[in-house]
């Protein structure tokens, strides 16, 4: 049984019908995960907060405000203010757009046109809320993305590893069920947020962790690269029975 065959077993569907890809935007369409890693240790740093650039890997994905709230809760044992949160993550921020160098991950866009050729719709789901990024979608990959099928931190109340973002991300994508899409992801609480959508999840390991950590979250496919899924998206179309 392949794991395209286990997946359509597991969820009681004879088959896939899809239709979207839903990607996930860090460290799927831009290498800037180094990125919010420094200016999220940088910046907790600097508001007495003890963390380290490597777990902010792991909270990949959630809203800014619930990662402040974990640490919060972590190290002073009490929830985030609004003011805190708000304080925090307009600093955050600034040092984000500061050292944020706009690079994309190498075939994302390849990868894009590759999807919107079989006729399928390309939809945005992303825990982040950084205009710095946002705002260059068109410019980075002109012609993929339109408002109406874009889900980011502003528009979710919980976030990933909640699977609202994903559930949202197929509504906006035509009211789809989960086996009519599937989901490029690179973290854990996106292939966490994924799965509890019962969403067919591939996972693109662009960040410094075991690839086990992905699997285990939940992600049916684990790939080393962007360049991986594209160069094999042929293959996983047939898989997919995507014409």
């Amino acid at each position: 049984m392949t794991i395209f065959q286990k997946y359509l077993e597991q969820h009681n569907y004879e088959n896939f019908d899809i239709k979207a890809v839903l990607f996930d935007m860090d460290g799927v369409l831009y290498d800037s995960m180094k990125y919010h890693a420094r200016s999220w240790h940088e910046t907790m740093t600097e508001y007495g907060y003890e963390s380290t650039p490597e777990e902010f890997y792991l909270h990949e994905g959630r809203t800014g405000g619930n990662t402040i709230n974990i640490l919060t809760e972590r190290c002073f044992g009490r929830k985030a203010t609004e003011e805190e949160i708000k304080e925090i993550y307009k600093r955050k921020t600034e040092l984000f757009t500061k050292y944020n160098e706009g690079d994309t991950i190498p075939f994302a866009y390849d990868m894009l046109k590759a999807v919107q050729a079989c006729g399928l719709k390309c939809v945005l789901v992303t825990g982040s809320g950084q205009a710095s990024l946002l705002g260059k979608l068109e410019q980075n990959f002109p012609g993929v993305f339109t408002k109406d099928v874009m889900v980011t931190a502003f528009d979710v109340k919980k976030g990933k590893p909640d699977p609202e973002p994903y559930l949202m991300g197929l509504e906006r994508a035509g009211g789809l069920k989960p086996n009519q899409a599937v989901v490029v992801e690179n973290a854990p609480m996106g292939a966490q947020a994924a799965n509890a959508a019962g969403i067919f999840t591939f996972a693109i390991n662009t960040g410094p962790m075991d690839p086990k950590v992905l699997s285990d979250a939940g992600a049916n496919i684990v790939l080393p690269s962007m360049e991986a899924l594209y160069k094999n998206w042929g293959e996983y179309c047939k898989d997919l029975a995507i014409r």
